[in-house]
């Protein structure tokens, strides 16, 4: 299971905002976007610290358990050690979303996005995002959230309840339209910049986590045939 919540899986149903080309984002805007930005603001640079480095911390330290069982051993179990890793992996999400926060708060807002329907829309965005979190959650369990996976608790058959009967991935683009919620409702700006680069960061995290999930269940089903 990855931390963003996803079994390995050969459909796209929607797909997230995977799908999406960057490539074709209006230059205008993002100029626009960035003359309101100071990126040298030490709150600023913190957040985009924290935001890259805890998918980093959480594939890097899962892969060294799958490899070594390091953690597994040293906690008694690989369900303690799960429990272990999953809290440091909130703790760590509960400093970014802090950071991020404070980010905003020390960059001016954008006088465009600074209406109560403006604010309502962002409102709604963070609403769906958390309905797409709070519900990959209570479909996985915090074994599965919390790349279970990598301390060998495999789970026996696919999870395809909503939210991952309409998209791959669902906790991870869950919390990315939660962070473009906020900075929506903050007329924010820097967290419209933060939060693209939320959406790239696990983008790249699902470029490593995918392959590497679905080996662990090919491996897990390489292992029953010989049985």
């Amino acid at each position: 299971m990855l931390a963003g919540g996803a079994l390995p899986s050969h459909w796209d149903c929607c797909g997230g905002l995977s799908n999406l080309d960057y490539s074709k984002v209006d230059s205008s805007a993002m100029s626009l976007l960035l003359s309101y930005v100071e990126l040298t603001d030490s709150t600023f640079a913190a957040a985009v610290l924290c935001i890259t480095f805890n998918p980093l911390f959480w594939n890097v330290v899962a892969r060294w358990e799958h490899k070594t069982r390091v953690l597994s051993r040293v906690c008694g179990s690989p369900y303690t050690a799960c429990y272990c890793l999953g809290a440091v992996i909130l703790l760590l999400n509960f400093i970014r979303s802090h950071c991020f926060t404070e980010a905003m708060r020390n960059q001016p807002k954008l006088e465009s996005l600074d209406f109560l329907s403006v604010y309502y829309v962002g409102m709604a965005i963070l609403g769906l995002g958390l309905l797409f979190v709070t519900s990959s959650f209570l479909a996985l369990g915090f074994i599965g959230t919390f790349l279970g996976d990598y301390f060998g608790i495999l789970k026996e058959e696919k999870v395809t309840c909503f939210p991952f009967s309409v998209m791959d991935n669902p906790m991870y683009w869950g919390s990315t339209a939660c962070y473009l919620g906020w900075s929506i409702m903050n007329a924010s700006p820097a967290g419209l910049l933060l939060t693209l680069v939320v959406a790239v960061s696990y983008m790249i995290a699902m470029l490593y986590e995918g392959p590497f999930t679905e080996e662990i269940y090919r491996q897990k089903q390489k292992v029953a045939k010989n049985k």
